[in-house]
């Protein structure tokens, strides 16, 4: 199944800019009907929520709609989904609520592989209760995960493993299930950081194993929010602080003051979106995704492999890190004599923005030992088309003077 980028770019009013986008990992351009739907939730008439007039109905609803939506997007109960403000913003969050549990003697595993928003709140929320912090690495060669020594450092004290399910630095995806797997048999849970994998993977969580999931629709064609993903048997054994006359309801009792309702509907715009892109015969919103992904995966990994070959043949110039058997179409390159960054600005120069930093996976980028401060990274969204590839590698080739 394919699908025609043409006509799915003509639903993107930025594109007019002319810039050629490979920002997808931190941030995808919004089709016109996710604007369209923040502006007339907000527009309304809106007011809290309720059933007696037009506009409370019309907040109700939009809570209704985007719990169903992320429920079908990630293959479960619309009751197990939590708004949240931001991945970080709920991690920090529920760390501290499962934290509550915790002490002197208990330990957390975190991944190297990780961004920050992954690692550092659980380390903190450690912290605070004198439980132990321990260190999943990743080969800087490969990109693989050290599944051995996960299976080593689990045991009875273990309380939760927290794991990207795909780097947004390098795109190695790890093996989450047998993560989760071996996680279970110790009584540990799993958290799993989706926001770069659900942007290019569907998403099926029960197949995951994961305990939790968040993602962030700004990844994937939505507005700036996030999404968790649980059980409502597992959210009920956590008692966040909250105000008092605040219902006590799950998943509401995590979501603290009035919802945002017009982000709500933009989010579950972009998962109508998505369903819509490639649905084949497929009927059901669940089963749309499902062809809809599989045919953003052919159109994004021939894009990739485009530039792969060609930063393989600059080899003597950029040094590609991102090597994982299994990996999305993001990625990371450096470029000889420590300058990345400069490679960045000089692709702006010509509108194609490939941005050089780290991106907030600290521990992965110090752990690949470039020996550059910055790494550029490329990469790509459903929108992006062989031209805007065209231009990448021409730009990469005239930096270098090859």
């Amino acid at each position: 199944m394919s699908f025609d980028i043409p006509t799915l770019r003509a639903q993107f009013p930025s594109l007019a800019s002319g810039i050629a986008h490979f920002d997808g990992p931190g941030g995808t351009q919004a089709p016109r009907q996710v604007g369209e739907a923040i502006a007339s939730t907000l527009t309304g008439p809106l007011s809290n929520r309720g059933r007696s007039v037009r506009s409370e109905r019309n907040a109700d609803d939009a809570v209704t709609a985007f719990r169903q939506a992320f429920g079908d997007f990630l293959g479960i109960d619309p009751r197990g989904i939590v708004y949240g403000r931001s991945a970080t913003q709920i991690v920090y969050d529920f760390s501290r609520n499962l934290a509550k549990g915790w002490g002197p003697g208990d330990e957390v595993i975190v991944s190297r592989l990780d961004h920050d928003s992954n690692i550092r709140p659980w380390i903190q929320a450690a912290e605070a209760v004198s439980a132990t912090v321990r260190w999943l690495g990743f080969d800087p060669e490969t990109g693989e995960v050290d599944m051995a020594s996960l299976n080593a450092m689990l045991g009875p004290q273990t309380r939760i493993v927290a794991i990207t399910a795909a780097s947004n630095l390098i795109g190695t995806k790890p093996a989450v299930r047998a993560v989760a797997d071996l996680a279970h048999a110790a009584g540990a849970l799993t958290w799993v950081d989706g926001v770069h994998h659900a942007a290019h993977e569907f998403v099926d969580m029960t197949a995951l194993g994961a305990d939790f999931y968040v993602c962030s629709p700004y990844k994937f064609l939505g507005p700036h929010c996030a999404v968790l993903g649980s059980t409502p048997a597992v959210l009920e054994t956590i008692a966040p602080d909250k105000l008092l006359p605040a219902t006590n309801v799950v998943p509401e009792r995590f979501e603290f003051g009035t919802l945002p309702y017009e982000m709500m509907a933009g989010a579950t715009a972009a998962v109508d979106f998505i369903s819509g892109i490639a649905p084949g015969l497929a009927v059901a919103r669940r089963d749309r995704l499902r062809a809809s992904y599989s045919a953003i995966h052919v159109h994004e990994t021939r894009l990739r492999n485009r530039i792969e070959s060609a930063l393989a043949e600059l080899g003597e110039w950029y040094e590609m890190h991102s090597r994982a058997a299994d990996r999305t179409p993001t990625l990371l390159a450096t470029v000889s004599g420590g300058r990345s960054a400069e490679a960045s600005r000089f692709l702006a120069s010509r509108d194609v923005q490939a941005p050089a930093g780290s991106f907030y996976a600290y521990e992965a980028f110090k752990h690949l030992g470039s020996g550059d401060t910055h790494g550029l990274r490329m990469g790509l969204a459903p929108y992006n088309d062989d031209d805007d590839v065209d231009r990448l590698i021409d730009g990469l080739r005239s930096f270098v003077g090859a």
